[in-house]
């Protein structure tokens, strides 16, 4: 064990037996990080929760008595922090967390273990909520294969999937947060976003790790589906 920079001391993984060097350095990553710390002594299910906490203190787009989607949402940590921001627990607001994988219940939060790319996925939401929602989180990551023209493509697919789905749930008024990578959202998807919500801003917040190209596209002000927008 040594001290890094900041004084705080770094613990070093050896390799041997059958650990991979990804795996090595994954798990040294994951030991050295102080957000993974402070989540585990703030009983949050994952890091990432701090970096909706601090695109929600600077914009502040949750509000108590809001309905909230939250795809691709375990571990959970994300809809922790929309229940508590919504009053979900109280039922003043509502969270429904959507997950290929099985998710542990969270207090306020209904789960429904599905893809939100099927047809029938924005009818199955809007029932769970019994309406629109306000806001539609989306911290998915596509799994990689290493190569990058591929990964981009699927990580692409995966945000503009996000962004459909929004505009097929989203109440006028509502906010999308999805995170893409790199540059942030395409060129098509940005002029997409701008034609559908007021305002269109990329941000990156300080827990993202500083080795990792994530970012996240904030939308707010959804203009409505062409039906519901008002005439010219």
């Amino acid at each position: 064990m040594a001290k890094d920079t900041t004084g705080r001391l770094h613990v070093t993984v050896k390799t041997g037996g059958k650990r991979k060097l990804s795996s090595k350095l994954w798990l040294e990553r994951q030991l050295n990080d102080p957000y993974v710390a402070q989540a585990r002594r703030e009983g949050l299910r994952s890091r990432a929760a701090y970096k909706l906490i601090e695109i929600d203190d600077k914009y502040h787009f949750l509000k108590p008595g809001m309905s909230v989607v939250d795809l691709g949402a375990a571990p959970g940590g994300w809809s922790q922090i929309a229940a508590k921001r919504v009053g979900a627990a109280d039922r003043r607001g509502k969270v429904v967390a959507i997950d290929l994988l099985e998710m542990p219940e969270i207090p306020g939060v209904s789960f429904a273990q599905l893809d939100f790319l099927k047809e029938d996925a924005p009818g199955r939401l809007l029932k769970m909520i019994g309406g629109r929602a306000d806001v539609v989180l989306s911290d998915m990551a596509a799994n990689t294969t290493g190569h990058r023209k591929t990964d981009q493509l699927r990580i692409l697919g995966l945000v503009e999937g996000a962004a459909a789905f929004a505009s097929d749930v989203l109440n006028p008024g509502g906010t999308f947060v999805a995170k893409v990578f790199q540059s942030g959202a395409d060129a098509e998807l940005l002029a997409q976003l701008k034609r559908d919500f007021a305002s269109v801003r990329h941000v990156k917040p300080a827990s993202s790790r500083q080795d990792s190209s994530e970012r996240y596209v904030l939308a707010m002000g959804f203009r409505g589906q062409p039906k519901d927008r008002p005439e010219p």
